[in-house]
């Protein structure tokens, strides 16, 4: 049993049917990446699985459980953390202030869990007392990736945690996924940059209009042609 089974998942917007029977898998301490063009459906599988959308037909299972149905906060009680898209920090609260919003289910535990994510961020207790809004774009995802972890997950959801930042800030963020992966959280990650999601995830999925049209190790992918002409520019 893997740690998360989606399966036969399908999911509409009114009349538009963005995902159609979609199946994918992730295993305990994997990262697992999918892959594919902008509306190709990554967003709307992340979504699905953290219960912000629900799918007209199939099931999403979280350690054996099935989930789809529940309410978004009752997933993440049971251990998955959604770092969405564009970063979604609150602007006008500071630092702390953010962390603890990603404790708000149990904050028991909250200076240790804050300590934590301060050693992965260093730079974040520099600034725990700022306005979020105040911080680099860099800053504000190593802020959301920190929320998330406030709440303890074994699985992490990534939705472009790349996008709009400077090479050398990605591979800073890509690394620190990499060690988030071995102390033990589980990664399935949506990336644009498939160079860099095919280097540290062991799997990946490709979608295409709704759809998974290759799933295979990093390595195939990396070596398939259809790959490397539309993701990373050669061929």
């Amino acid at each position: 049993m893997s740690l998360l089974e989606v399966d036969d998942i399908s999911v509409s917007y009114g009349a538009v049917t963005a995902l159609k029977g979609i199946s994918l898998a992730v295993d305990e301490g994997e990262i697992v990446t999918l892959l594919g063009a902008n509306g190709a459906g990554k967003t709307t599988s992340l979504r699905t699985v953290s219960g912000l959308l629900q799918p007209v037909t199939g099931a999403v299972r979280f350690k054996g459980e099935r989930i789809d149905g529940m309410p978004a906060h009752k997933i993440v009680s049971m251990g998955i953390g959604h770092v969405p898209e564009g970063r979604r920090v609150f602007p006008r609260m500071s630092v702390q202030e953010n962390l603890e919003i990603g404790a708000y289910l149990d904050s028991s535990h909250f200076k240790a869990d804050s300590e934590r994510v301060f050693a992965l961020f260093p730079v974040l207790a520099e600034r725990r007392k700022q306005d979020a809004g105040t911080l680099s774009g860099g800053e504000q995802q190593m802020l959301a990736i920190g929320r998330a972890l406030m709440s303890r997950p074994t699985l992490l959801l990534l939705d472009e945690p790349s996008m709009g930042l400077a090479p050398l800030i990605v591979a800073r963020i890509f690394s620190i996924i990499q060690q988030i992966n071995e102390q033990g959280t589980a990664v399935l990650l949506v990336e644009q940059n498939a160079a860099q999601a095919l280097k540290y995830a062991s799997r990946g999925y490709v979608l295409a209009n709704g759809e998974i049209v290759l799933a295979r190790s990093s390595q195939e992918l990396l070596a398939d042609e259809r790959v490397r002409a539309a993701y990373l520019g050669e061929g």
